[in-house]
């Protein structure tokens, strides 16, 4: 007998194994011409594409069910340029050495530098808190758990869901990132995960040959 509030599993619909194995494989091959972009176009992306990205990133299992992330959507182009000179104020130095040179040097393939254009170009920024406190009901003030994974799984998602809206995505981790907290109005107990930077490609966009370096599925998995 449960000692919990439930209901009956709500199922899926029926599918024989050579449909899963096609499903399976067609969502693999999509996901598979997803390319992170670092050169974007102003063109418009509707708004009810992000709420519904956003929305299918909700959707993530999470620590006790909690559900410790943010969103927080920037599509003011004051707010855009004050991210862009605090971020790229921090890539200078990231770039001048603090990074050290194994990390430059890894960095080296991709071309990347301090230059964050794409910031104040794209018509989306999504903003991404972990929340260690919190709960599943306005104005909860629970212990939140394993809030890195959770945020994980629903950015995952919602970069899954953008490319799914043919909505190409960059994911950028300006370090330290607490300005994030003050530019979108987010209380001190949220921790800013990463920024990301939706919208469409530019006509001139490029892919670094490394970027399509993938590792095999053996590579990335053991059978026991």
């Amino acid at each position: 007998m449960l000692d919990h509030p439930a209901q009956p599993w709500p199922g899926l619909p029926p599918l024989d194994d050579a449909e899963r194995i096609a499903r399976a494989t067609n969502f693999r091959d999509h996901l598979r011409t997803r390319r992170t972009c670092r050169y974007f176009s102003d063109a418009p992306v509707p708004r009810a594409v992000i709420e519904a990205a956003i929305e299918a990133a909700g959707t993530a299992p999470s620590g006790a069910n909690h559900q410790p992330w943010h969103f927080a959507v920037i599509e003011s182009a004051a707010l855009k340029a004050e991210i862009r000179a605090a971020a790229e104020a921090e890539e200078r130095a990231f770039y001048a050495g603090k990074a050290g040179d194994e990390w430059l040097e890894a960095l080296g393939p991709l071309g990347t530098d301090a230059d964050k254009s794409y910031l104040t170009v794209a018509p989306w920024l999504i903003v991404i808190f972990g929340q260690r406190r919190g709960g599943i009901t306005p104005g909860d003030d629970k212990q939140n758990y394993y809030v890195n994974e959770s945020v994980g799984i629903a950015t995952g998602l919602l970069l899954a869901a953008l490319h799914a809206a043919n909505v190409v995505t960059l994911t950028h981790t300006p370090n330290p990132m607490r300005f994030l907290n003050r530019v979108c109005q987010r209380p001190s107990g949220e921790k800013p995960i990463m920024i990301v930077v939706a919208g469409h490609a530019a006509a001139d966009a490029t892919v670094p040959l490394h970027a399509l370096r993938k590792k095999s599925l053996a590579q990335i998995t053991s059978w026991l």
